[in-house]
């Protein structure tokens, strides 16, 4: 009997959440170089969440892919910010509704009892402050697998 290995869980979809900084770190390299129109962001105020449907690109498949000579997959999933009490945004431009966003990296910077502020840094200086109330973040993969549209792996903020 052997411990269970990184690539087993590669074909199947993603469901994982994050409490605290380590956790985060884990959904931050899942996401990086996700895409994402300008138009797929939402801030649920009186539910205090915010919303991202992203289109990330399987890092967990990367090394199998590779090793069976396929194509590079990307994936539709859901990132989600709960307990947000305030979300502020710069180098963005909210009007221009044919904007893609592409996440380089999402860190916490804790503050008192719980709260903290997440922070996605985006390519090309753009960047979203989410105040939490606590961290509570999951990413959840929400339609199967597709062939990556560029066929390669991406570069990070390129």
């Amino acid at each position: 009997m052997s411990d269970a290995t990184f690539e087993e869980g590669a074909e199947r979809p993603v469901f994982v959440a994050a409490t605290d900084a380590d956790d985060l770190h884990v959904i931050s390299a899942m996401v990086q170089d996700a895409v994402l129109p300008i138009t797929e962001m939402t801030w649920d105020r009186p539910r205090r969440r915010f919303a991202l449907l992203l289109n990330r690109f399987r890092w967990e498949d990367r090394a199998a892919a590779e090793q069976r000579g396929r194509p590079y997959e990307r994936v539709q999933s859901l990132l989600l910010i709960d307990d947000v009490t305030k979300v502020a945004s710069q180098g963005i431009d909210r009007s221009d509704k044919d904007t893609i966003l592409s996440i380089l990296t999402i860190s916490f910077a804790p503050g008192e009892d719980g709260t903290g502020r997440v922070e996605l840094v985006l390519a090309g200086d753009g960047a979203i402050a989410l105040d939490v109330e606590c961290l509570n973040v999951t990413l959840r993969d929400v339609t199967r697998p597709y062939l990556a549209p560029s066929g390669h792996v991406p570069k990070h903020g390129l």
